[in-house]
């Protein structure tokens, strides 16, 4: 009975510690002793409701006991800094607030929490550490991996925006309606690569992280209710789109299965409809940006009854339109791919070895990736194994890895199938 007690607990700190930390931050107004805060409240969890049952709302007694912790550090550290007892005091005093019980109350806390890591006193890589250090609950080296840096980086970075947070007072709140708009942009790009880590992480042994995928996602419907402008609603709608084929993106043992490849009975057929409507809802504003683009384009793959259905001619317009609202060396790596689909290997090609040529994306593992694919179609097999070569150096994902392995396997026995769209659609 305790045994599995500890691991509803340990199941309840993965899927609730961040909306607690959130709640402790607006209550004590510091992150780090909030940190602390938590850290505390699992750990008398542990002790007490093995032994007492666990309370009807966790997610409410840890919040509580995460406070009184705080409250108890304050009142030590008071023996030196006399001006920590007035803060335990005042604490105290509000400790009987009946907000920190309501759920919709914590739920807004988590929109605080993202809109104050975004605030634009922060730089955009501090932005984005900040989000996924205190929403998602990444440690410094996986912040590190995303940012293709050290962890010493990583984590000066964090300490930097939080003594800028305290300089600088920002306010824990979500900003007056007036200015929303203004900070919508930069919560959006966060928000979409927090769900990039958890639908395509950068490094480890998983195709996808699911708990990171999840939180991005609730973090987008809590956006749209806020705020339904075109664009939020285009990035939930790409999110719900690209998130269908979870199911079908890896084998029973954990493989790589890229977009042609998927058993399309798999995908989340709700997700599809869901992610349609909204998608819907964006592009009846008149208003299409960059994530409604990228949305449609999903939904395009989304609405084929095969990969050879595929509508490439459709998927190649809308990365025209894509490409000029963004034009980013992933966009155009995208649409070269999208190119050769629907022109054949020696255009996309092409396209490819221009944006290399250029000095764009050279350590980027699915340029190489594309390439390599493309050069297989053309019988360029030297080249092509150099290319997965290149890719297999740069590639951090385990099953990616296998994946590229596979393929240079493939390429000692012959040639394979067409399979260009696999390099970058997954």
């Amino acid at each position: 009975m305790a045994t599995e007690l500890r691991e509803r607990i340990e199941l309840l700190y993965r899927s609730e510690s961040r909306r607690v930390l959130a709640t402790l931050i607006r209550l004590l107004g510091d992150f780090d002793l909030a940190e602390e805060a938590l850290q505390d409240a699992f750990t008398a969890a542990m002790e007490q409701w093995p032994r007492d049952g666990m309370p009807a709302n966790p997610r409410a007694w840890l919040v509580s006991a995460g406070r009184f912790k705080a409250i108890d550090r304050l009142r030590r550290r008071a023996r030196f800094d006399a001006a920590l007892g007035e803060l335990a005091a005042r604490l105290d005093d509000r400790a009987a607030d009946p907000t920190d019980r309501d759920d919709q109350m914590l739920e807004d806390d988590r929109l605080r929490l993202i809109f104050t890591c975004c605030h634009p006193a922060l730089s955009p890589d501090a932005q984005v550490a900040m989000t996924l250090r205190e929403v998602c609950g990444l440690t410094t080296e996986e912040i590190a991996r995303a940012f293709l840096t050290g962890p010493p980086t990583a984590a000066q970075r964090i300490v930097r925006a939080k003594a800028k947070i305290r300089a600088a007072r920002i306010p824990y709140e979500v900003p007056p309606r007036a200015e929303l708009a203004g900070r919508l942009e930069t919560v959006l790009h966060v928000v979409y690569l927090v769900f990039t880590q958890g639908y395509a992480p950068a490094s480890g042994d998983s195709v996808v992280r699911t708990d990171l995928a999840d939180e991005a996602i609730h973090l987008g419907r809590l956006l749209v209710e806020l705020l339904p402008e075109p664009e939020a609603l285009g990035l939930l709608a790409l999110m719900l789109l690209q998130d269908s084929r979870r199911a079908a993106r890896t084998s029973a043992d954990g493989e790589l299965i890229l977009l042609p490849d998927q058993d399309r009975s798999l995908w989340d057929r709700e997700r599809i409809a869901e992610g349609a409507v909204l998608l819907e809802r964006a592009v009846s504003s008149g208003r299409i940006g960059p994530y409604a683009l990228q949305a449609a384009i999903a939904a395009a793959h989304a609405e084929a009854p095969t990969a050879e259905a595929t509508d490439w001619h459709r998927i190649v317009g809308l990365y025209d339109l894509l490409a000029w609202a963004d034009p980013s060396p992933v966009v155009k790596l995208n649409r070269a791919v999208a190119m050769s689909m629907r022109d054949g290997p020696a255009s996309g090609l092409a396209l490819i070895d221009a944006i290399l040529a250029r000095g764009q994306l050279d350590t980027y593992h699915l340029a190489h990736a594309a390439r390599a694919d493309l050069l297989r179609r053309l019988g360029r097999t030297p080249d092509a194994r150099a290319a997965y070569q290149r890719a297999l150096e740069l590639t951090r994902q385990e099953p990616e890895r296998r994946f590229i392995k596979r393929r240079l396997n493939e390429l000692a026995r012959g040639p394979g199938d067409d399979d260009a769209s696999r390099a970058t659609h997954r």
